[in-house]
């Protein structure tokens, strides 16, 4: 048989048929409604702690650096644009533009991970751990003064379990993008009849995205 009639034979993609839930989408639709039921599992429980031990959370100008995350937060969001333009650009076809913005959206993605740990270092450095704050430190001296609360114990361990487990997403997206990248998008695999990893990945990245901007809310801004 030749390859032409192999072709021509075989079932048509979901693209070419209209059909718009396929099974790898199917699947990826169920992975999020259980990590939606996790991340709401998680942010339910923050806001049941700080309701009912609002002496345990600390001001956020002497502990958070609110505008640093701010822009990492606009990192994050910018990079779902660029996916959603890669997304696109494979639909209609042009190869080179779904590398451009596929590209853009792993470096924006690995840039908020980096940003992110960083931050993990300075509050560290500052003496902000998940078990408490470190003696010594800067922090301990605010709660010496009482600029902070005696214990912040619950603080630390809510902040770094809602940032980390996001962080985690956020790094298996970068992982899995540029996976596609490097043995898919570079080597032309995707066309415009066939781009289920594009788009299934896409679901998951806009997924972490909207995520992260209820944690920022909840977390640094409330």
């Amino acid at each position: 048989m030749t390859h032409g009639a192999a072709v021509a034979m075989r079932p048509p993609f979901p693209a070419e048929r209209g059909m718009n839930v396929y099974n790898h989408k199917l699947a990826m639709y169920a992975f999020l409604a259980s990590e939606v039921m996790f991340f709401g599992a998680l942010i339910g429980a923050y806001i049941i702690l700080r309701l009912g031990a609002p002496g345990e959370w600390v001001k956020r100008g002497a502990v958070l650096n609110i505008s640093v995350t701010a822009f990492n937060t606009f990192l994050l969001v910018t990079s779902s644009l660029w996916m959603a333009l890669a997304h696109r650009a494979i639909a209609r076809g042009n190869q080179k533009m779904l590398r451009t913005w596929l590209g853009l959206t792993i470096v924006f993605g690995a840039a908020f991970v980096t940003i992110q740990a960083l931050e993990y270092i300075h509050l560290m450095d500052r003496g902000l751990l998940a078990s408490g704050v470190r003696d010594g430190s800067e922090l301990a001296g605010l709660v010496a003064n009482g600029t902070l609360p005696a214990t912040i114990t619950l603080y630390g361990a809510c902040f770094y379990t809602l940032t980390g487990f996001h962080g985690f997403h956020v790094t298996c997206g970068v992982l899995s993008m540029t996976y596609l990248f490097f043995t898919k998008a570079l080597r032309g695999k995707y066309s415009q009849q066939d781009y289920r990893g594009i788009e299934v990945v896409g679901l998951y990245w806009h997924f972490v995205d909207v995520v992260w901007i209820i944690l920022f809310t909840i977390i640094y801004l409330i």
